[in-house]
């Protein structure tokens, strides 16, 4: 009996560093992610912005990738609509009130395949509000050696969320600015 422990537990510690193995941290290449919104004005138009600096980190469990964890920040003090003034509006108390919320995370709760490609799951805060979002996410793509030399992949994810349940521009009608804004996040993340 003893023997067979000895084993067990031998074969136990010669398995233990494979299974960590199996999964690997992977971080956003700045230059190359950001996060666009799409949110209707006036009933007329749609206009659209952007948002960079986006940090945190993909722990990718490479043997099952629904055993996988987002966890992303974006730094909203970088939204850019292509019009300063609109931009400056945005950041105020009227809207993010960067001064207050400079950050809104995303962290998974979990991940699922879904057809080709992924379903994620997770809590988004943002404007210091935290609400159940779901992902539809493109990817992985790659991995290619990017110019650091390092594996990088990419993901692309979409989802639609509400201004109005994040607590952002209360005092504007939907018939002025609208509700649901289109958010969607490019993400080229390298392997650390």
């Amino acid at each position: 009996m003893s023997k067979r422990l000895l084993s067990l537990l031998g074969t136990l510690a010669f398995a233990a560093p494979l299974a960590l193995a199996q999964t690997s941290t992977w971080v956003p290449d700045k230059p190359h992610c950001e996060v666009n919104f799409t949110i209707f004005h006036h009933s007329l138009s749609n206009v659209r912005g952007r948002f960079g600096n986006i940090g945190g980190a993909i722990v990718l469990n490479e043997s099952d990738i629904t055993k996988s964890t987002v966890n992303v920040t974006i730094d909203v003090t970088t939204v850019d609509t292509g019009f300063a003034m609109r931009d400056t509006h945005l950041k105020s108390a009227d809207f993010f009130d960067i001064a207050q919320f400079p950050t809104s995370t995303f962290v998974s709760t979990s991940v699922v395949k879904s057809g080709s490609g992924l379903t994620v799951s997770g809590n988004l805060t943002l404007h210091g509000i935290t609400k159940p979002v779901i992902l539809q996410v493109e990817g992985p793509t790659g991995p290619l050696t990017g110019d650091d030399k390092k594996p990088h992949s990419g993901f692309s994810a979409t989802t639609t969320i509400s201004r109005k349940d994040f607590g952002i521009g209360g005092k504007f009608p939907t018939s002025v600015i609208g509700d649901e804004v289109k958010l969607t996040m490019d993400l080229d993340v390298a392997k650390q």
